[in-house]
């Protein structure tokens, strides 16, 4: 998924791009990046691991400026590697230029093998670096030119915050898959985001959201005030990715005008109208399943109870590489109330249901912990399809839903019943003045290289 920020006109630019990223710590764990431009050069840290593990006091005396662009990285392929993280930086013919991205582009593969034909080399397996390299080989006077060059040759889901020594280019695509939105600092300067739950950090004030297809520069009046100025580059086809509401996005963020937890215990309550159960108490998975459950609950009338304490200090499992750690921090993170549990008929709510993993590891604990039975309801659709707009789902063999139905799930998790929303269900939820991206659940590869995007690798 990732988290990308850019911060302008501000003294504190790299500060306010730091806690930005640890507001958006959610939207990717592996590695973090912050690159910051006084106007002369571009200064750059990165690492793997989690914010405040990248970053410290003396971080701040090197990331001096008054641009800073950020990344947290939530990887869907490629290597665990530092050379993986973002921003990534490059010098080229018109001075230095960083980069950092949310998304996935479809043709990475094809624009990737043209480069290489032409002379470049790779350092990364991100398509990121796709991106850094059409800007440089771009034969345009100026940047703006070269990354509007750039993007008319790439394809799929992306959010883009480039950096010059002068100037920050935030560019949408044209699908507007993955949620962007401009804030106003108290000082003066601008803040870019993936969600405006940093704004609510940094003390920022929600502008507006950046258009699908829209980009826009930020740049310095010759009063010395900071301004920006927005070009539509593409004719908006807009399918904003309905996963970041089911699941990503923090519910205290607003996206795209609509509020993640509102939306969230809607699904809940449309759930319910599709699977009553017959339970005593209604719990959720903690965190992103607890507006479900309370919508759910309220929808058939049972109590709601936070009969699982999660333990914040262990990351999601859904976007761990691989299997074994998947198994072990579900047990990690996740307790069982026994007071709250036994002799209980449970309702357990979660957003999704991808592999099963975490859904057999909690139906197994709430039985141990004396639940009569248990009812596993899921506040999403099935999820049949790969996505190749930034998720976490690389194969259909890896999706329990594309080879299993509701009652082999049930029996293979060993629950009483599983009850999936349906996709009627999702869209009402969800509100149905836009078409959302729903290719996990219906495989509606709408956005340019689809036909490609099913055997190519994710960032």
């Amino acid at each position: 998924m990732c988290a990308v920020v850019g911060v302008y006109g501000s003294e504190e630019a790299s500060k306010i791009a730091y806690y930005a990223l640890f507001a958006m710590q959610h939207r990717g764990q592996e590695s973090s990046g912050i690159a910051a431009s006084n106007g002369k050069e571009i200064t750059l840290i990165k690492n793997r691991g989690l914010v405040t593990k990248v970053f410290n006091e003396d971080s701040f005396k090197v990331l001096n400026g008054k641009c800073a662009i950020g990344h947290n990285r939530y990887s869907t392929a490629g290597k665990d590697s530092v050379l993986d993280a973002q921003p990534v930086f490059a010098r080229y013919k018109l001075g230095e230029i960083a980069i950092a991205h949310n998304g996935n582009l479809t043709n990475k593969l094809k624009v990737r093998e043209e480069l290489i034909a032409k002379g470049a080399i790779f350092q990364t397996f991100m398509d990121t670096e796709n991106i850094i390299h059409l800007v440089a080989k771009s034969q345009k006077d100026r940047l703006e030119n070269r990354i509007v060059d750039a993007i008319n040759k790439i394809e799929g889901a992306y959010c883009l915050i480039i950096q010059s020594r002068a100037k920050m280019f935030v560019i949408r695509d044209r699908y507007g898959i993955r949620p962007l939105s401009i804030g106003k600092l108290e000082d003066g300067g601008y803040i870019v985001a993936s969600e405006t739950c940093a704004f609510d950090l940094v003390g920022a004030t929600f502008e507006r959201d950046v258009k699908p297809g829209e980009m826009i520069v930020f740049e310095k009046c010759e009063d010395g005030k900071t301004t920006f100025r927005s070009e539509q580059l593409f004719e908006p086809d807009y399918h904003p990715c309905a996963f970041e509401y089911i699941y990503f996005a923090r519910p205290d963020s607003v996206i795209d005008g609509k509020n993640v937890y509102e939306t969230r215990f809607k699904c809940g309550e449309e759930l319910a109208k599709e699977h009553p159960v017959d339970v005593d108490i209604v719990l959720p998975v903690p965190d992103s399943g607890v507006a479900a459950a309370m919508g759910y609950a309220k929808g058939i009338g049972k109590p709601f109870k936070m009969g699982i304490v999660r333990n914040h200090y262990v990351g999601r499992t859904f976007i761990e590489p691989t299997q074994k750690i998947r198994d072990l921090k579900v047990k990690l993170k996740l307790s069982p109330i026994t007071h709250i549990i036994k002799g209980k008929k449970v309702a357990i709510v979660d957003d999704s249901l991808v592999r099963g993993t975490t859904s057999r590891q909690i139906v197994k604990m709430l039985k141990e912990h004396g639940a009569k039975e248990v009812h596993m309801l899921i506040a999403a659709p099935e999820i049949k399809y790969p996505c190749r707009y930034g998720i976490d789902t690389p194969t259909k063999e890896e999706l329990i839903s594309n080879s299993h139905t509701p009652e082999q799930i049930a029996k293979k998790i060993g629950a009483k019943s599983v009850g999936f929303m349906s996709i009627d269900g999702l869209k009402k939820a969800l509100g149905e003045d836009r078409e959302y991206s729903l290719v996990s659940f219906d495989g509606n590869y709408f956005a340019g290289g689809c036909a490609e995007s099913l055997n190519c690798s994710g960032k």
